[in-house]
């Protein structure tokens, strides 16, 4: 590329490539146990319903669904997710919600509607990666909130004073797999209200519950100072490209102006094809499907860390998601300790990667969605083998 040609916005200087996508590029590796992937499982996509739901609307609304449509999306999917959401809690209209494309569209429109140089956004430690990169080009200085096991502290919103927006993902998080309990929820979005603090919820996981689904969203308790997120990308796949945000009236306009400008819609094929999926019926059985198929990874990591790592590290089990979060011990650098591992066979992403201010170097998120429980023992045998090296070896240093 020619730089002399191109004058490059100074905002450009703020982009960095996803780990995330780096890590994906290295899956192909013959024999890499990748548990460092935010994918879904692609052996549980409806592949045959996308295929029948693909000739259906091909053959019965082939006009309408190669055609434009309107930026806020199809009435009828929006409807349906309005009334998907009121059975979870939130009371919403269809005239609430635009389709998005996924859920990190989202993201990137909300940021550009409130975020600018001088700003604040605050976010929790650890979280979203991917929220981190969509919010950089707007140029905010992104915050962390203060958190324990449960979630950001109620009693500590205050230091987060003037920011534009507090990002939270409620349900499975990632990357610590954690769900806020109903309490915090409602203080949460108590204390918000009180500050005028604006709440960006993202809920791409609340679906992939284990054993119970989780409480109400936080928007629930303060719906006109929320802005919700969800995605079809994890109930049904992420090929799709859709997600939707539901927000009040006001703010509703602006999301579409924004959205108008940078994509006209969301793909009118796609929204056919998921509306007639949903039409089916399919997706509570799907999603049956699915949830077992991660409680067995959920339970098959649990117990190679228990086997393995019980001695080297520390981890919650999630009641729900994708995710492990590991705290390895303090001399170890996992960014550092990358390269290595993925020599040794196994990948990981480092959990530096996943705060905005202040990482945790010798953390890490472990992924149980996309292996087998076989080479799931396999990639965290091989990790406790390397960590186990490395400590021997840093101790013969230190003597």
């Amino acid at each position: 590329m020619n730089a002399k040609v191109f004058r490059f916005a100074h905002r450009t200087r703020l982009l960095a490539p996803s780990m995330i996508l780096e890590l994906m590029k290295l899956m192909g590796q013959p024999g890499l146990v990748s548990l460092g992937g935010g994918l879904p499982s692609a052996d549980g996509f409806p592949s045959e319903a996308v295929r029948e739901a693909s000739h259906r609307v091909l053959t019965q609304h082939p006009r309408e669904a190669l055609q434009y449509t309107t930026t806020e999306g199809l009435l009828a999917l929006r409807e349906w997710v309005a009334a998907r959401l009121s059975q979870r809690g939130l009371a919403v209209q269809a005239s609430q919600v635009l389709i998005t494309s996924g859920s990190q569209q989202g993201l990137d429109l909300v940021a550009k509607m409130l975020l600018e140089n001088g700003t604040q956004v605050a976010v929790e430690a650890p979280t979203y990666l991917g929220a981190l990169q969509a919010f950089a080009p707007y140029e905010a200085d992104a915050i962390e909130a203060a958190c324990d096991d449960a979630g950001p502290l109620p009693e500590r919103l205050a230091e987060l004073a003037g920011a534009r927006a507090l990002y939270l993902l409620p349900n499975f998080q990632n990357p610590t797999g954690r769900c806020i309990p109903h309490a915090r929820r409602v203080q949460i979005a108590a204390q918000a209200r009180s500050m005028g603090l604006p709440l960006l919820e993202d809920d791409p996981y609340g679906d992939l519950w284990f054993d119970q689904p989780p409480a109400a969203p936080v928007a629930a308790h303060w719906p006109e100072g929320t802005i919700y997120l969800g995605s079809f990308s994890k109930v049904l796949a992420p090929g799709l490209r859709l997600g939707y945000a539901v927000s009040p009236l006001p703010v509703h306009d602006l999301l579409v102006q924004a959205k108008q400008a940078a994509d006209m819609h969301s793909s009118t094929l796609a929204q056919y094809i998921v509306l007639d999926l949903l039409r089916t019926g399919m997706l509570d059985g799907h999603l049956d499907d699915v949830r077992i198929r991660y409680r067995i990874g959920r339970d098959a990591m649990a117990q190679a860390l228990h086997t393995h790592m019980r001695d080297l590290a520390t981890w919650q089990i999630p009641d729900g998601g994708m995710f492990f979060w590991m705290t390895l011990p303090p001399q170890i650098d996992s960014a550092s300790l990358l390269p290595l591992a993925i020599k040794h066979g196994v990948s990981y992403l480092p959990g530096a990667a996943f705060f905005a201010r202040n990482p945790m170097r010798n953390a890490v998120r472990l992924s149980f969605a996309t292996e087998s429980p076989a080479r799931i023992a396999q990639g965290v045998a091989a990790l406790a083998k390397l960590v186990r090296h490395t400590l021997t070896a840093q101790s013969g240093q230190a003597q």
